[in-house]
């Protein structure tokens, strides 16, 4: 969808160490159906250092880059919800109606999100993913 230099939210700052940085979000679809919106955040000094890769990836997933490298080391996986009307819940509802009208999808927006830093010498990426509320009724042998 987006990538960039910009702004961080207030949890990415803390999870990252900085106030802007280096943002990629996208969208990942299931047979064409939008199914995840995908943030992920590192700081400029991450992009500069381990975190570089980020910037080349293009439509390949961010996958290769955290689970190929034997270096990298993953905190916990943290739930959120967005409170209905913050800026954060906001910015995802926008993004997810304009890929969602592209692909001809109904427009309900992901309600929860998932969130986990990834380290890689000293320097942290934080993933934050929000899934469409259809992902969340297949059976777990198809998610």
């Amino acid at each position: 969808m987006r990538q960039g230099h910009q702004s961080l939210w207030p949890q990415e700052q803390g999870a990252v160490r900085a106030r802007t940085g280096h943002v990629r979000e996208v969208v990942l679809t299931i047979d064409g159906r939008p199914a995840v919106w995908a943030r992920s955040v590192t700081s400029a000094k991450g992009l500069k250092g381990p975190w570089r890769a980020l910037k080349g990836l293009g439509t390949r997933p961010l996958a290769e880059l955290l689970f190929e490298h034997r270096g990298v080391r993953r905190d916990p996986l943290w739930s959120d919800r967005f409170p209905d009307h913050s800026r954060q819940a906001s910015h995802v509802r926008r993004q997810w109606r304009a890929f969602a009208t592209r692909a001809h999808e109904p427009e309900r927006t992901p309600a929860w999100a998932r969130r986990s830093v990834f380290w890689h010498k000293g320097q942290a990426l934080q993933v934050m993913e929000c899934f469409s509320p259809w992902v969340l009724r297949l059976s777990p042998r198809h998610r």
